[in-house]
């Protein structure tokens, strides 16, 4: 995980409660942490990626979706020291 995010990623989600709408932030640090304690082992085969699609590439950035079973991301990633890697992601999850 540590080696495919930009060490400043930002991945956000919309989302409502009772207090109304608003944006959490989850960190490459919190990601990194937590696939090491075993985050995404045990993910349902119905939630799992199921369809990647690259919207667009120009030079040294792209954007790219991900249509998992349970959610969409939309990535921005940026090359990096000649990798590719993570920078952004927008998520949300799929409603019943």
């Amino acid at each position: 995980m540590a080696r495919a995010l930009h060490p400043e990623l930002a991945k956000r989600i919309q989302q409502s409660g009772d207090q109304g709408t608003f944006v959490r932030d989850m960190t490459a640090s919190e990601l990194v942490f937590g696939t090491r304690r075993g985050g995404g082992t045990n993910t349902p085969a119905d939630e799992r990626r199921s369809d990647v699609r690259i919207l667009d590439i120009f030079q040294n950035t792209a954007s790219v979706r991900v249509d998992a079973g349970g959610w969409i991301d939309y990535m921005h990633m940026v090359k990096r020291d000649g990798r590719w890697v993570f920078l952004n992601v927008l998520w949300e999850v799929r409603r019943p």
